[in-house]
């Protein structure tokens, strides 16, 4: 009898040490991790950073929570340290000490988002309060001492890293020179905004060897006179457009507006309106990708990782396009030449023409999640529903690029050509992302 109960003693004493203890169910949860993200995104939006700064601020923050992934688990996670040359070499933790790697990574992700731009404190309210969800989940003393030191280290490790990357430099580089010359891009209405971020094609990139490595054609010449010439009728195209938008057209322009900072003018009063950039839609749809292929932890962590770098790169290449190209804007040359109290559907952002930004942002980021979660996944993105703007469902993450770029030109603010050309450049930056990184351990 007392063999017996001994037996049964042991059984319980081994089922209870296999048993995963209570708060892994909620640091190991991808949701977290999903919520995070999201709140990086709030933060973002409430703190009106433009898109290209959006981006450095979510390819800091996912690379850091990576790294933590990647240093738990070596067995199915590579370093991205050599991957990005000039990343050096993450520090690993101390053995014998016990980290709950998931937990760590949250940390590492909140406090480089927190510190990479932002005003210090900006995330210090939510990391309070994870620390304290996992407290009341039971995660032990020691682990959670652990787990914090080593987040501290490995974000540290980043923000030293993100220091290089040349974004101190160009917060003092000249303005944009305005040049009084046809077919080169003057600021716009309601704004008249100075041209934004023009040096960001400076920026250090992560996978792409130079922001000029994917090259764009030049665009089709300036040329009002000729009614015949592509330029001529890429403006009376997108007019045509715009004065005849159906109920579909204006809803695809209205769902990828994305414009951080929109200035409505109503009579003598000016307001702004707010929402999260494209970067930031998404981060959005990948983590969709993430619920609907029910993920586990590491490999949603990984495609928000691999996603933020191919958008971070993306908007390098294209800031370096635009601001060489420089060209002018549809609203300008109409209401110029054409008709004066013509307005696109959607507001004209600061910043040059082509090629489009929403383009090849877009599909770079549909190349990588296409990598991740596979191709023609459908899904539905109700992310502006936020904003009062229904969702919309998609056959593939590429299929939602085009619309993406297509947006633009239905949007007024975009010539097709510069939507085709970004497009193509985009899903060249996916790919190479994709041939040069390779996250998972198969």
């Amino acid at each position: 009898m007392n063999r017996f109960l001994f037996l049964i003693a042991g059984v319980i004493l081994i089922f209870a040490s296999c048993k995963r203890p209570d708060y892994q169910k909620v640091t190991h949860d991808p949701e977290l991790y999903r919520v995070t993200v999201k709140k990086l995104n709030d933060i973002v939006l409430e703190n009106n950073f433009p898109p290209v700064i959006a981006s450095r601020n979510y390819v800091y923050a996912n690379i850091a929570a990576y790294e933590v992934i990647a240093a738990g688990d070596p067995q199915h996670y590579r370093s991205l340290a050599g991957q990005i040359k000039h990343l050096p070499a993450v520090p690993q933790p101390e053995k014998g000490k016990e980290i709950d790697f998931q937990f760590a990574s949250l940390l590492a992700f909140c406090f480089v988002g927190n510190a990479v731009t932002f005003p210090e404190g900006s995330m210090f309210v939510y990391i309070d309060e994870l620390k304290q969800k996992v407290k009341n989940a039971g995660m032990p003393s020691d682990v959670f001492e652990n787990s914090v030191a080593y987040s501290d280290v490995v974000a540290k490790h980043i923000m030293a890293w993100s220091k290089n990357d040349n974004y101190a430099q160009t917060r003092s580089a000249s303005k944009y020179t305005v040049t009084r010359k046809d077919g080169r891009w003057v600021p716009t209405p309601p704004m008249y905004a100075q041209a934004l971020e023009p040096h960001w094609g400076e920026i250090r990139t992560m996978v792409l060897d130079s922001a000029s490595q994917i090259p764009a054609p030049e665009p089709p010449p300036y040329n009002m006179t000729d009614k015949n010439s592509p330029f001529y009728k890429a403006v009376m195209e997108v007019k045509t457009l715009g004065d005849s938008l159906t109920t579909d057209q204006k809803h695809m322009a209205d769902f990828w507006d994305d414009n951080a900072f929109k200035m409505n003018v109503v009579g003598h009063a000016m307001f702004a309106t707010k929402k999260f950039g494209p970067a930031g839609h998404w981060m959005n749809i990948a983590g969709i990708g993430s619920q609907i292929k029910n993920s586990d932890f590491g490999t949603t962590v990984a495609a928000y990782t691999q996603s933020s770098i191919a958008l971070f790169d993306a908007f390098i290449n294209c800031w370096y396009v635009k601001f060489k190209a420089n060209s002018v804007r549809p609203e300008t040359v109409i209401n110029k030449l054409i008709d004066p109290d013509w307005k696109p559907h959607i507001q004209t952002p600061p910043f040059p023409e082509y090629i489009s930004g929403h383009a090849v942002i877009s599909a770079a980021a549909a190349e990588v999640l296409t990598h991740c979660f596979g191709d023609n996944l459908a899904y539905t993105d109700a992310s502006e529903s936020e904003f009062g703007i229904p969702a919309r469902t998609f056959t593939s993450f590429r299929a939602a690029a085009q619309e993406a770029s297509m947006s633009r030109v239905y949007g007024g603010i975009h010539y097709k050509n510069a939507c085709i050309i970004g497009n193509m450049s985009g899903r060249k930056i996916g790919e190479l992302v994709n041939q040069k990184l390779h996250l998972k351990i198969k």
